[in-house]
């Protein structure tokens, strides 16, 4: 695999601008802001920041753009979408590299996230002819109709864990359905996303699809703007309820066995991207019968498989967290667990000894045993490396700790029972419920949270189109030679 990699200096996007209109664009403000790289920490390149200004020009050419994108036949959309897969596989070693050096996910991992997006385009552009609505019989002489409409340009907020997946991927529905998009990449890793602009810049229509680079004042822009139909987000709950707030007054919608459970919680904890997913197995709930058995067999094959490195080696299995900050973000909650009375069983400092990751946001894979409901890290979301594991002997008890939460995105069971699995996947408070399995996403299956961790739920069409409903009398539509004109 590492003589497929292209070469770290001649990976970077040659643009470091904002690409919109099919075309790149200087910032008004002439404001740019280094990016980093995690591994190490050094710098790797100055980025645009898009300021109002520039999101109003965004923003005004793909509404231009809409009229002529949502009347392009079904057909030729898919054509335009299975173009844009093709292109991302040949540039998938080249778009996994970028976000190994820009965000710190080990670069073997993030081959896969070229080919989920790819993938997913792949699938929208056959469903493009799917974009319908349906008939409603009332009575002999009247019917009812339905019809999905695009909603106009959309907006992307993309989180930092995986930026070429989640610009590859969402947009993916959205443009098949007739709408435009506006990506905002994550501020912290921009590259992969820019060169995604690169290298899709003349496939799509001018308008169809733009990129924004920028932090607050361009995501909050774009919440903000009336010609802004949706705003979707992935990210962290303060930014939800920080972009809900801007929405809100545009009423924009917003869509923010012993040895096989061992090794599920141990991958499910994402320990590869240090912990950053929000579907993480950071709480994990043994029973007593099985507590110390599994929690060894976590610990062990947590200390086997997850060792950082240099992100850009495709050897490596666990890489950094995205920034100094929340590096010592994540370390506070490590110290607050061993104040409180965690029993710290791994990890739980930054790794040393290792020269080629001297300076890197790093913090080594940690697992504490013995968390009690009221710990910080029991009910803060961390979004690092770090796992908390709690041992329950009454399941009512067990059901109210796992739901006494703020956060309902993901869970997990593992079981030898139908009956208890069926009996228990009902009461727990999640969005998306894996039982005997973590981590798994499919295509076409609704995904999305309760309570803090999302409002609705990304299905096929409801995220991008509206339902308009038409009621029709049949003696207005004259005879049958006349409605098939």
């Amino acid at each position: 695999m590492a003589a497929q990699l292209p070469s770290i200096q001649d990976s970077p996007p040659s643009h470091k601008e904002l690409f919109y209109n099919g075309q790149w664009h200087a910032p008004l403000s002439k404001e740019y802001r280094e990016t980093f790289n995690p591994g190490n920490g050094s710098v790797i390149d100055q980025v645009a920041q898009a300021g109002a200004r520039d999101v109003d020009a965004a923003v005004e050419a793909a509404h231009q753009a809409f009229a002529g994108w949502r009347s392009t036949p079904p057909a030729q959309r898919a054509a335009y979408l299975r173009k844009a897969a093709d292109v991302i596989r040949q540039h998938a070693e080249q778009l996994a590299l970028l976000d190994a050096l820009n965000t710190g996910n080990p670069v073997a991992e993030m081959l896969s996230d070229a080919k989920v997006a790819a993938a997913n385009l792949d699938y929208f552009a056959g469903l493009t002819p799917m974009v319908r609505g349906e008939t409603i019989p009332q009575s002999d002489d009247s019917f009812h109709y339905t019809l999905r409409e695009p909603l106009g340009v959309v907006a992307r907020i993309i989180a930092f864990n995986h930026p070429a997946m989640f610009a590859g991927a969402k947009m993916a529905a959205l443009l098949a359905a007739g709408n435009t998009v506006i990506i905002k990449p994550p501020d912290q890793a921009p590259l992969s996303c820019l060169r995604l602009a690169e290298i899709l810049s003349d496939v799509f229509p001018p308008g169809v699809l733009n990129i924004l680079p920028e932090g607050v004042e361009c995501g909050k822009a774009l919440s903000t703007h009336p010609l802004v139909s949706k705003v979707t987000l992935i990210g962290s709950v303060p930014t939800g309820k920080a972009i809900q707030r801007a929405a809100a007054d545009t009423l924009k919608p917003t869509l923010c066995e012993y040895r096989q459970t061992g090794q599920g919680v141990a991958r499910g904890m994402n320990f590869t991207w240090a912990g950053q997913s929000c579907g993480s197995t950071s709480r994990v709930f043994l029973h007593e019968s099985h507590h110390d058995e599994v929690l060894r067999r976590v610990r062990d094959y947590v200390r086997t498989h997850f060792k950082p490195g240099v992100p850009t080696d495709p050897s490596t299995t666990m890489g950094p967290v995205i920034s100094k900050a929340v590096q010592e973000r994540v370390l506070s909650y490590i110290e607050s667990a061993k104040q409180e009375g965690a029993e710290l069983l791994l990890g739980g400092k930054a790794p040393t000894g290792i020269p080629e990751i001297e300076g890197g946001y790093f913090v080594e894979p940690t697992i504490f045993a013995n968390v009690q409901p009221h710990m910080r890290i029991a009910r803060e979301e961390i979004f690092g490396p770090v796992m908390s594991v709690f041992k329950w002997t009454d399941e009512d008890e067990v059901i109210r700790q796992v739901n006494d939460t703020r956060y309902g995105l993901t869970a997990a069971i593992y079981t030898q029972s139908m009956a208890t699995a069926h009996r228990t996947v009902p009461k727990i408070e999640t969005g998306f419920i894996w039982v005997n399995q973590v981590g798994n996403h499919f295509l076409g299956i609704p995904f999305g949270g309760f309570k803090e961790s999302g409002s609705g739920r990304r299905s096929v069409w409801t995220s991008c189109c509206r339902l308009r409903r038409r009621s029709v009398s049949m003696l207005a539509c004259g005879d049958a030679a006349d409605m098939q004109r």
